[in-house]
């Protein structure tokens, strides 16, 4: 099977889908007789020849300052278009709902080839930071939920995530494939706990708890902050490691100060060697991840594979499958609950770590599982086209132009006397006719 996977995120900048897509490109290519081509926009001065399956960087332009580091992609340039149908995909799978979905849709019109959707992340909250809570942001949905809503099949990480894709306004069907972890499940060695934390101050008889993750406020850090200054006005004695960067950084560094307990605070900074990460995880009591934002919580698994139980919110998509006191701790969305929680549970540390040793062996999954999960449902996919039972649906408006990019995109490869400079300023022309097409509803 020949698959195509498509990401607005791709090393050098790492995120939970970032690290998906990597993941299934290198399970699926392991299997004999696949090949896999991944998407993504192009960040200056990466080289990606090293990858054990290809990746095709397509031209972009820097809105990091605008998106927390992502670039955007033009996912209507012609050679990277016509590069990938000339691959063959069996299976397109984009992972992104907005330029790479948008590409997906010009190669299905190109190729034929089903399209799969994994809604991973509740997008409307970094649009709401990137462009306000107006009607941009309702336009910018409305463009999501219909290239979404363009593809054959939707999968989502958890069943919260279904349902916020829902509040958005999607109205299909939607199938839960869950994500795994690539850390193999147990503790990293005694050794590489001990080298990775060796230069922060852990005390072997004070708990440690951790969070991992990009530093973004609305991953309820705030929470975690104000619950360590009532434990330390308690009297209690801890350290709370953040690890990770973002933007809230600096804001969380502050923080501490401003509540005194810098001492007991750590942040590591970005941690990219996923061993390192692991022996952090082992050194770790508890993870605390009071997120009502993230879909999944792949950290909680991470978290799990070396057995550490999780710290989480009633109700939350990370919290799915957790039966509090047994696998993991649940709490109200408070500073209070996590505080009193961690008071109480920390005065028996032997039954904490029985509940991390329970997350393991209860919550845990491997990435080999989850992607071997959905390459057969890609074969399922791949049958019921071949047999006609997935049809073309009603065209709406906006695939007239998909399908005319399309078109002048191969029509125009063909005219190699067309300058390239040329041949992009069409192609970004059709790009800002479809922006136009979709928020006039035209």
């Amino acid at each position: 099977m020949n698959v195509c996977l498509l990401n607005d995120s791709f090393p050098p900048l790492i995120d939970g889908v970032a690290n998906t897509v990597m993941n299934y490109a290198r399970i699926i290519q392991e299997r004999p007789g696949n090949e896999v081509i991944v998407a993504t926009p192009r960040y200056p001065d990466v080289d990606y020849t090293g990858y054990p399956y290809r990746v095709l960087d397509y031209p972009s332009i820097d809105t990091s300052r605008l998106a927390s580091g992502y670039r955007a992609g033009n996912s209507l340039s012609m050679k990277e278009i016509n590069e990938i149908a000339e691959f063959g995909p069996d299976i397109i799978h984009t992972h992104c709902p907005a330029a790479s979905t948008l590409m997906a849709r010009i190669l299905q019109y190109e190729t034929g080839a089903p399209v799969v959707f994994t809604y991973h992340t509740k997008f409307d909250v970094d649009i709401g930071r990137a462009v306000g809570e107006g009607l941009l942001k309702k336009e910018t949905i409305r463009i999501m939920i219909s290239n979404i809503s363009a593809c054959d099949e939707v999968w989502v990480v958890s069943e919260g995530a279904g349902l916020n894709l829902r509040s958005l306004g999607y109205e299909g069907e939607y199938r839960v494939m869950t994500n795994g972890v690539d850390f193999p499940c147990g503790k990293a060695n005694p050794g590489q706990v001990a080298d990775a934390v060796s230069g922060y101050d852990l005390p072997a008889d004070v708990p440690v708890f951790l969070f991992v993750g990009r530093l973004m406020n609305y991953k309820g850090l705030p929470l975690i902050m104000d619950a360590m200054k009532i434990l330390g006005d308690s009297g209690m004695d801890y350290r709370m490691v953040f690890v990770g960067g973002g933007d809230d950084a600096g804001w969380l560094k502050e923080r501490a100060e401003e509540l005194g307990i810098s001492s007991k605070v750590i942040f590591t900074g970005p941690v990219h060697d996923r061993e390192v990460l692991r022996a952090i995880n082992s050194r770790a009591d508890l993870f605390l991840f009071p997120s009502t934002y993230d879909t999944n919580g792949i950290v909680v698994r991470e978290a799990a594979a070396c057995g550490l139980a999780s710290v989480l919110i009633k109700g939350s998509c990370a919290a799915e499958g957790i039966t509090h006191m047994r696998n993991g701790y649940l709490i109200d969305e408070t500073p209070d609950a996590m505080a009193q929680l961690l008071n109480e549970v920390c005065r028996d540390m032997d039954r904490v770590h029985q509940v991390g040793d329970n997350a393991m062996n209860e919550i845990y999954i491997s990435w080999e599982d989850s992607v071997n999960r959905a390459y057969e449902r890609y074969e399922v996919i791949r049958d019921l086209v071949a047999d006609g039972t997935i049809r073309r649906r009603r065209m709406h408006k906006s695939d007239y132009l998909i399908k005319t990019a399309a078109d002048v995109a191969e029509g125009l490869s063909r005219i190699i006397s067309v300058p390239r400079n040329i041949r992009e300023t069409i192609t970004n022309d059709l790009y800002r006719i479809y922006e136009g097409m979709m928020s006039n509803n035209e």
